[in-house]
């Protein structure tokens, strides 16, 4: 599992985290309830790890919804913070451009 992963989850279990308003009409279009993100935390599993950029650590973890249907979010810590967790946004992942388990990017 990836430390930034581990980090994310320890605080998002903590209760020190934040939705950003990019991710609430996100989260809203497609439909996923904030709390089954919150909630399938600890089941996430990442796909893109970025490196600690200018703006702070982001990943893109796969998550799933309460009827086990896929939701991406991307997850970050501010930049010089150890805290809190930012979800900054989550979506239904399209799959026409992921692969089956929507892990992989479908390079076209």
């Amino acid at each position: 599992m990836s430390e930034r992963l581990r980090r994310i989850q320890t605080l998002v279990l903590a209760g020190d985290y934040l939705i950003t308003s990019h991710g609430f009409d996100e989260i809203a279009k497609d439909g996923i309830l904030p709390h089954e993100v919150i909630e399938s935390i600890t089941t996430a599993v990442v796909i893109e790890d970025s490196p600690e950029r200018h703006r702070g650590l982001t990943l893109l973890a796969l998550h799933r919804d309460a009827n086990g249907r896929p939701v991406h979010v991307v997850w970050g810590i501010p930049a010089g913070e150890r805290r809190p967790a930012v979800l900054v946004t989550a979506y239904r992942p399209d799959p026409r451009q992921w692969d089956g388990e929507f892990k992989t990017r479908i390079r076209r």
